[in-house]
């Protein structure tokens, strides 16, 4: 497979990258970190006069009609920049979840106000830690209203609608809600990243909408993991890749013992074995891009192989992003603890790196096995 970006999509990636730079420095990710503010705000409503919530949106729904090549640019480049905006959990999620699922009417109706950024949209599965499996589902529609409870739901403070699943009778089903509705109530939840949102949400007597024909949310809801895990692994590369440079400057820039620490073996071969894991990860994302952006038969694989490798390069880059900057890299006024700590969060979205293992190991062996 040769793949690479088209021009249009490294000018995109160019362009979204200038206005990071200019609108996302680390003291505006502090600012929502240490303050009592979700999101920024400002950088939000910068994104979306880009268009950028729309960008793989057809125009008839109000979007950019692009691709997801040129989602996987944008997911890049709000990893790189740490952007505290609630980018994925509306796009990655609520979106791909109506497209994926969701009848014509429906998607007429949702579709422009999460494409404009007018609406946050998120997905709420998860209702207990550990593996999401169709037993640990409680949850269920009788009559059109729903009751329970969905624990780790990202940006659930902030979010107008959420993509729910839930059993009917049916089955199981994905189910669209509004949060509006006084039946519902959210608690917000401490992580390790507070520059990212999560709530627990309650439901009781909430109406809600099946979205297509029903009794298949659990095949919807893989279909979609696998969507917004390869999406998400363009996010961890992006940051993987400002921790390294960040390593990298400060071993050019910091003396000891009159020479560049960067010239030191330790440092070097630290380095090195960032570079190799993130490169590495690179290879898989192109891959689960290609996949994602062709409908390919091997996506599973593809998202599972790109969500495993950019997890560990996130990780590993973030840690000795912080061993390279050596005692300084643990204080509060260094920046390493900001990816550290992103690094981390994401590794925990869309179920944790022992999921996403035991995908890859089962979905190898069905390949193999074909």
């Amino acid at each position: 497979m040769n793949f690479e970006f088209s021009e249009d999509q490294v000018l995109l990636k160019e362009m979204v990258r200038k206005v990071l730079d200019d609108q996302c420095s680390s003291r505006e990710v502090r600012t929502v970190l240490e303050g009592e503010s979700p999101h920024d705000s400002a950088l939000w409503s910068q994104l979306c006069a880009l268009g950028l919530p729309g960008t793989a949106v057809d125009p008839a729904y109000g979007g950019a009609g692009a691709g997801y090549l040129e989602l996987c640019v944008v997911a890049e480049e709000l990893g790189r920049a740490l952007a505290p905006v609630p980018f994925s959990s509306s796009v990655f999620l609520a979106v791909e979840a109506i497209k994926l699922a969701a009848s014509e009417s429906q998607r007429a109706e949702w579709l422009p106000d999460l494409a404009s950024g007018a609406k946050l949209g998120t997905l709420a599965a998860w209702e207990q830690v550990g593996p999401l499996r169709p037993a640990s589902v409680t949850m269920r529609v009788d009559g059109g209203l729903l009751t329970g409870q969905k624990m780790l739901v990202a940006d659930g403070d902030t979010a107008d609608q959420v993509i729910v699943l839930a059993n009917d009778e049916m089955g199981s089903s994905l189910y669209h809600v509004q949060l509006a509705h006084k039946g519902v109530s959210r608690t917000t939840a401490a992580t390790i990243d507070p520059s990212r949102n999560f709530a627990t949400l309650r439901f009781t007597s909430v109406p809600a909408q099946r979205l297509g024909s029903g009794g298949n949310g659990w095949q919807l809801l893989n279909e979609l993991l696998d969507r917004a895990a390869v999406l998400t692994a363009f996010e961890q590369i992006g940051g993987a890749q400002a921790a390294l440079d960040m390593a990298t400057n400060y071993a050019q820039e910091r003396f000891a013992f009159g020479r560049q620490i960067g010239s030191f073996q330790a440092i070097k071969h630290m380095l090195a074995d960032m570079y190799v894991d993130l490169e590495l990860a690179r290879s898989n994302c192109y891959y689960g891009a290609w996949a994602l952006s062709t409908g390919a038969a091997e996506l599973p694989l593809a998202a599972a192989t790109c969500r495993v490798s950019a997890t560990q390069a996130y990780q590993h880059c973030a840690k000795n992003n912080i061993q390279t900057h050596g005692g300084m890299g643990f204080t509060w006024e260094f920046d390493c603890h900001l990816h550290y700590r992103r690094s981390n969060l994401l590794a925990l979205t869309l179920g944790g790196p022992a999921v996403w293992k035991d995908k890859l190991v089962s979905r190898l062996v069905t390949n193999n096995a074909a």
